[in-house]
């Protein structure tokens, strides 16, 4: 606490405890308890974040966009930006680090995965719920605060040439698999060049633990880790957020009645703008976003893991045989998946 406390104390005069929070493998996280209310603390990665500035200005406009709305309408909360004692949504310390502070969203917590069928019909309304509150909000008033993320064909270029140099660290499966399937890493890109698939806002990241349920009535109340929003294709949140949620490992394999509920609920939000290209474009996305995370991690075990937190060597080998093996149980229910994806369009 102590090596924390100056930083914790630009945004509030007094602070009793600090204590981390949560698990997150890009930025740090703590929760500050204050006499009057708790907030989360955050420094923020610049190594992935080279402009925290734009991830605060994104948050700025995301909270005015959505303050203009009936507060009825909107059901989901957004952790609210506390300043600095000279009102600056940021402060860098002496080694050049930037932090920041939110409102903590009390009496909630995440879950690592989904138990009864109800927690995805929740997760599926409410990314179906935020894409709807912002998709009247224009995706070029946003700042891209991670370019080239999501953006498949990069990571397999980027791929290709760390190959070149870490040969003796190969491991045959994932290479395999990459070199098998990766004609489908431009699915997505290729459509929105096509003007099949239109930029809206995103959140960029809205794996399962990214939602706050209320500890009473397990409904979600909150879609945190907002650095990622930014201008992009719903169908990356889709894919990421399907991904997490159906993804049952020992063995590994992708759990369609999860997916059944989740994107139900999805749509009963979303629907109201879904196009028929957004429809057909549900399975590529469902498909490719495990074998992106998948190319993702096993180039980051090649390059020594910089990118991901690791506690030990091959923690990042071993992420990426998951997500592949993710990936080849999804091909292997394209049929049932694109029934699905049928049904709820009609």
């Amino acid at each position: 606490m102590n090596t924390l406390l100056p930083t914790a104390k630009q945004f509030a005069n007094v602070v009793t405890e600090i204590t981390p929070l949560g698990n997150g493998l890009i930025n740090d996280t703590y929760l500050v308890t204050t006499p009057s209310s708790p907030f989360v603390l955050q420094r923020i990665n610049r190594t992935v974040f080279p402009a925290p500035e734009r991830i605060m200005a994104n948050l700025i406009t995301l909270s005015r966009h959505l303050a203009q709305k009936p507060s009825e309408s909107v059901k989901l909360q957004i952790p609210k930006i506390l300043m600095t004692a000279d009102n600056k949504a940021l402060f860098q310390d002496e080694n050049g680090d930037c932090w920041r502070a939110l409102s903590f969203i009390a009496n909630t917590e995440s879950i690592e995965t989904i138990g009864p069928v109800g927690d995805a019909e929740q997760v599926g309304f409410a990314l179906g719920h935020f894409h709807r509150l912002l998709s009247d909000l224009d995706p070029s008033l946003l700042h891209d605060t991670l370019p080239g993320f999501h953006i498949t064909p990069g990571y397999l270029k980027h791929y290709h040439q760390v190959r070149q140099q870490t040969a003796n660290l190969e491991d045959r499966y994932c290479a395999d698999f990459i070199a098998r399937f990766q004609s489908i890493s431009d699915d997505l890109e290729s459509a929105k060049q096509q003007g099949l698939l239109s930029l809206r806002v995103i959140h960029g990241d809205p794996k399962l633990n990214n939602f706050l349920f209320d500890k009473h009535s397990k409904k979600i109340v909150s879609l945190i880790d907002l650095d990622t929003v930014k201008p992009g294709l719903v169908h990356y949140d889709i894919g990421d957020c399907v991904r997490s949620c159906c993804h049952i490992s020992e063995p590994t394999v992708f759990d369609l009645d999860i997916c059944a509920a989740l994107l139900k609920s999805y749509l009963s939000e979303a629907g109201a703008f879904f196009t028929e290209h957004d429809y057909h474009y549900l399975y590529p996305a469902i498909r490719l976003i495990p074998f992106e995370l998948g190319l993702r991690f096993y180039t980051d075990y090649l390059e020594g893991n910089r990118y991901f937190k690791v506690t030990e060597p091959e923690q990042n080998l071993r992420r990426a045989i998951g997500q592949f093996r993710l990936c080849k149980s999804i091909i292997v229910q394209e049929p049932a998946l694109k029934s699905l994806i049928s049904q709820l369009q009609k």
